[in-house]
């Protein structure tokens, strides 16, 4: 394509949308006019899609649940006014519970006030808060320093409650989990428990529960005289709760202005309602997922934010895009594999990862760069007339350049800053995207059935674990692992069983290892020292 003719397509493609601070930018996907008249139909359906999604028709119909989180960033679109109340009352909160911790009327026993924030959440309850808290915090202005435990990694979590130190006697603990029941969230609970009752402090006057009405974590932070509880509702999924408490309150109590975050997501969102594809940069980005990817998701979709703040974009995006898409069936029950993977660091690091690949390897992606206009940081020369971010974005423009040169399709999202505002649009912004792909392939964008398969795998692998340790006591003498898994009445998991041996020895003082001529043969025993 000649440089007058990316030109024409620039200013005909072109998606300004100067009253949120955002320009998306197509000319180089490899679309035409053909292609958008024959998606026409799928266009108009996805936005007809998106309107009931608001108004309250039932998105999980197997759950019958809705999905409400655009309710969340303006209150008065939810269906009942008990919704409504509930949201606004729930955002009142945040801010009152916020000022209570901030001005030291709530404070930690025989402490000041607290000084540190620990947030204990998996996948979408921990992702989120992440990507804010890092994007938007400055370490000599945040009211709190924020930490988080988002694994159940011993080592992991080890190494956050040595990092917290003597500042553990000062720390606010907030653990989210929608049932209360998810076992990497209550792990971390568990953990922290223990390092506060090994400390000598008293957990529950240092506690916040994020849960649904009712659920076990609801039960016992209310039993245990837990510091608060706020809501996390059945309308709402992990993946998708940033504007809700789960993200709203751990950024309000960095000290981040919430309002920003919220008024940015409600813009951008009654942006991307217009019935419009030139104007509307949600529908438009997901029409040029569905051309990179032939709507089958064929390409994997590259996220390379030229900015530090949007790091852990990517990760992000991984979690909200491939679970909301990565779908066995459509909707009519037919069988689909459908997905988008995502991947990214961050320019210019990708420069030098994985950008060799990109323009010159197997042609497998297409590439969302993500352009912020103000550099930030201190004004410094490296060049004469030349900064730093002169460089960064140079260095788009150039990576950009190369890939279109060897016919890699790409977007460019860009933005005027990294602020609250900003990045509640963002997150509206891909949110909204997410929802369109996934009405112009036909699937639920708002159910995991999968995590809920894994969920089930790990609780049967943590029973058969205990049947083991039964057999190990119950065994006469040294076993193989072929031995222990007929004697666990399940001689088709030696693999597994071999694994959970082998852990058991690395882990526990009473089981121990012999070994024998090759890995397979060696024999396993449980024993108590005296």
């Amino acid at each position: 394509m000649q440089p007058l003719d990316l030109w024409q397509r620039y200013r005909e493609w072109l998606c300004v949308c100067d009253a949120i601070g955002l320009h998306l930018d197509v000319s180089r996907m490899h679309f035409d006019s053909n292609f958008i008249e024959a998606m026409q139909p799928k266009i108009d359906a996805a936005f007809a899609a998106m309107d009931a999604l608001e108004a309250g028709a039932i998105a999980n119909p197997d759950e019958g649940r809705r999905v409400g989180h655009y309710w969340l960033r303006a209150p008065e679109l939810a269906p009942e006014p008990a919704l409504r109340q509930a949201i606004e009352t729930c955002i009142e909160r945040v801010k009152t519970f916020t000022a209570d911790i901030h001005e030291g009327r709530l404070r930690p026993p025989n402490e000041e006030r607290f000084t540190d924030l620990l947030v204990i959440g998996i996948g979408g309850s921990a992702l989120g808060p992440q990507l804010v808290a890092d994007a938007l915090g400055e370490a000599q202005l945040d009211r709190m320093r924020v930490h988080f435990l988002d694994n159940t990694d011993p080592d992991g979590m080890d190494r956050t409650i040595q990092e917290l130190g003597e500042r553990l006697a000062s720390t606010l603990v907030l653990v989210i989990s929608k049932s209360g029941g998810t076992p990497e969230t209550r792990n971390g609970m568990l953990y922290t428990k223990a390092a506060f009752a090994d400390a000598g402090l008293d957990f529950p006057s240092a506690a916040v529960a994020i849960t649904g009405e009712g659920s076990q974590l609801d039960h016992q932070a209310e039993n245990e005289g837990w510091l608060a509880r706020f809501p996390m509702w059945d309308w709402v999924g992990g993946r998708t709760s940033v504007t809700s408490a789960v993200g709203l309150l751990p950024a309000a109590l960095q000290g981040l202005e919430i309002d920003d975050l919220i008024h940015g997501a409600r813009d951008c969102d009654a942006l991307t309602r217009v019935h419009d594809l030139k104007t509307n940069p949600a529908a438009l980005m997901a029409l040029m997922w569905y051309h990179a990817t032939d709507g089958k998701g064929t390409k994997d979709l590259v996220i390379l934010p030229y900015k530090d703040r949007l790091m852990l974009l990517s990760r992000y995006l991984q979690q909200l895009i491939m679970e909301s898409l990565g779908k066995a069936q459509d909707l009519q029950g037919q069988e689909v594999k459908q997905g988008l993977t995502v991947y990214g660091n961050k320019g210019s690091t990708d420069q030098h990862a994985y950008v060799q690949q990109l323009r010159d390897g197997v042609d497998n992606f297409f590439v969302t760069f993500v352009d912020v206009l103000r550099y930030g940081g201190e004004s410094v020369e490296v060049e004469a007339g030349v900064g730093p971010g002169d460089y960064l974005h140079g260095f788009l423009l150039g990576t950009r350049q190369a890939l279109f040169e060897n016919g890699r399709p790409s977007m460019t999202l860009t933005v005027d800053a990294v602020d609250e505002y900003k990045l509640g649009v963002l997150i509206a912004l891909f949110e909204r995207a997410v929802g369109f792909y996934a009405s112009l392939v036909g699937i639920n964008a708002y159910h995991q059935p999968g995590v809920e398969a894994g969920k089930k795998a790990a609780a049967q692998i943590l029973q058969l674990r205990a049947r083991l340790v039964t057999a190990l006591q119950e065994s006469p003498g040294p076993a193989t692992a072929e031995e222990l898994a007929a004697a666990c009445g399940e001689p088709e998991a030696i693999e597994t069983i071999l694994s959970l041996l082998e852990h058991l020895c690395a882990n526990s003082y009473v089981v121990a290892k012999e070994s024998g001529p090759d890995y397979f043969s060696s024999r396993y025993s449980y024993h108590v020292e005296s």
